[in-house]
């Protein structure tokens, strides 16, 4: 995938989630599987770690996947986990996050993302990514087909701390 294809993703999430503008969005790292962005806007910054899947099942439906970790500190928000698989999910079966023996549910979607509602668990979530080499998430499309996309945790440890340093 293109840099500017992955850079206008980026975009179309921050401006979803926050309303922001194009000018205001700075790459601050790239290492290995993770990059660091960080976003002004009037409510203050927004810092943030993300990847791309590096397998998608199934391979013929090539989607625009995205794992973040997100800090928005003049809203005391931080370690907020989100995905999104590249279309809405459905309402009737759970979306995971897997990696090694570890399980995560994500407790709410909207459209295309989802979240996990305790920060607690997000925490234990970043702690095993920090551990391990690759998470997978699993989720449901509309017509209740199952999607499997694998992130590489290559990087993360660095982005997630850069972005963290970033915002605080």
């Amino acid at each position: 995938m293109s840099l500017i294809r992955l850079i206008k993703l980026s975009l179309f999430f921050l401006i979803i989630t926050s309303n922001v503008s194009a000018e205001e969005v700075k790459k601050i790292l790239k290492n290995k599987d993770w990059e660091t962005y960080v976003v002004k806007n009037e409510t203050g910054k927004i810092c943030f770690a993300q990847s791309m899947p590096i397998l998608q099942a199934p391979k013929t439906n090539v989607r625009e996947a995205r794992l973040f970790v997100t800090f928005r500190p003049n809203e005391k928000i931080s370690d907020e986990i989100s995905i999104t698989s590249g279309y809405e999910y459905n309402k009737k079966n759970s979306i995971m996050a897997r990696s090694g023996k570890y399980k995560y549910k994500f407790d709410i979607s909207k459209e295309n993302f989802a979240w996990i509602a305790d920060n607690n668990k997000e925490k234990k979530m970043i702690k095993t990514m920090k551990r391990g080499s690759r998470i997978m998430i699993t989720g449901y499309n509309q017509k209740g087909s199952q999607t499997i996309d694998h992130y590489s945790l290559l990087g993360f440890t660095k982005a997630y701390n850069s972005a963290k340093k970033s915002c605080s």
